[in-house]
């Protein structure tokens, strides 16, 4: 998976995001609505990191591909 890929799919789930948001504010979401919202958080943080994985590899002129996927556990955890 290269970066537009990576940002092909971060614009899906966004969409998808947005959608269940609005239905949210529309008359609320059902617990499969919930979980989907969770779901599409954390396939968010693991799409961005792997992004920026990518990027950091590539600027230390280290080979993108190298790059992978990190455990919901990892990125959800970051320190901000």
């Amino acid at each position: 998976m290269d970066d537009t890929d990576i940002l092909k799919r971060i614009e899906e789930l966004v969409h998808e995001e947005h959608a269940l948001t609005q239905q949210s504010q529309r008359g609320g979401l059902d617990d499969d609505g919930h979980v989907r919202m969770r779901q599409l958080e954390v396939s968010l943080d693991q799409c961005w990191d792997l992004l920026r994985q990518r990027r950091a590899l590539r600027s230390a002129h280290l080979n993108p591909e190298e790059a992978r996927v990190r455990d919901a556990d990892i990125v959800e955890h970051y320190k901000q």
